[in-house]
């Protein structure tokens, strides 16, 4: 980035500054042409055109060097925001690595393979990125995994636990959801048409970023705990208490979200407290199992992964900016 001082002129009744040379130049301006002005209380930034920003476009050699992996190579350069990816390759590109690369594109919204043949392959994103939002991906991102939750809660009190056998796959669209996140944060910070589409401050795109990848967190220990419901030995009286004691939990979810989406300060000050009083439900569990001298570790192990799911939700709520009077 490049800063340049102005003088502001006066003519008539209007204030004018110019702009560099080198920048109209770069940019191929001209007189009569419109540029784009966006303004925020302190700062004002320009943009030279309001033509379609160009395909960023990335080549990835085949076959590659020793310890590099197709699908991390593809995903990175789907997280960075590259619009077409080619894969040209110095001889044939192997069946098991064409099925490694057409299963990659399950995980990454927007992206298809767009042409092929026996040595290259080009996949493309469709999706046009102002017609995504932020605050929707990350909606459904927190639709899935309380979803998730919820199905974990119904489990620990029946004896048809088939539905925790589809956590894995549901995670999998929660990854799905938050990488699509991440390429539309990193695009927003280098494309102020985005963030001015979506209305969103850098601060606010950093803050989606960590929300985002909190919630994914979070649906990881819930498959954890589905794993453990699923293969546990604990009675189902034991079962049932874990049930009475992390069902209320479902609120601090709800209420970070919606606290981080309407940044509401006085509903996350509630989610955190409702986080506080778990914490303190779980310390009087053990030292009431203490005092008693009984060995419960599969029933305190499971206890715990629940908090873990409870402090990241509580996270979200911390983001929320406090109320300034």
């Amino acid at each position: 980035m490049t800063k340049f001082i102005r003088r502001l002129q006066k003519i008539g009744s209007s204030i004018l500054v110019s702009l560099p040379k080198e920048w109209v130049e770069a940019h191929k301006l001209d007189k009569s042409m419109e540029i784009e002005l966006e303004t925020n209380e302190n700062t004002i930034s320009i943009t030279a055109n309001k033509t379609e920003r160009p395909s960023k476009e990335v080549v990835i050699s085949y076959p590659l060097p020793e310890n590099e992996n197709i699908v991390a190579d593809i995903t990175g350069a789907y997280l960075l925001g590259y619009d077409i990816i080619r894969i040209k390759g110095k001889s044939i590109i192997p069946v098991e690595d064409r099925e490694k690369i057409r299963n990659s594109m399950r995980r990454l919204v927007g992206m298809e393979i767009v042409e092929e043949d026996s040595s290259n392959i080009n996949v493309q994103f469709l999706l046009d990125a102002t017609t995504l939002s932020p605050e929707k991906i990350l909606k459904r991102i927190s639709s899935i995994a309380l979803g998730m939750f919820n199905d974990v809660l119904v489990a620990l009190t029946s004896d048809d636990r088939s539905n925790l056998q589809t956590m894995s796959n549901r995670d999998d669209e929660v990854d799905r959801q938050y990488f699509l996140l991440v390429r539309l944060i990193r695009s927003t910070m280098i494309d102020n048409r985005l963030a001015s589409a979506f209305r969103l401050e850098n601060i606010d795109v950093l803050d989606y970023r960590i929300a985002a990848n909190v919630l994914e967190t979070a649906s990881d220990t819930i498959v954890e705990i589905a794993n453990s419901v699923l293969n546990t030995t604990l009675t189902r009286s034991d079962l049932k208490k874990i049930y009475d004691i992390t069902k209320d939990i479902e609120a601090i979810h709800k209420k970070s979200i919606d606290a981080f989406i309407a940044q509401d300060r006085h509903l996350a000050i509630e989610a955190i407290a409702g986080y506080r009083k778990f914490q303190k439900k779980i310390s009087d569990i053990r030292s009431s199992i203490e005092q008693k001298n009984q060995l419960q570790i599969d029933f305190l192990d499971l206890i715990y992964m629940f908090e873990r799911v409870s402090r990241s939700w509580a996270d979200i709520a911390d983001l929320v900016k406090p109320v300034y009077y």
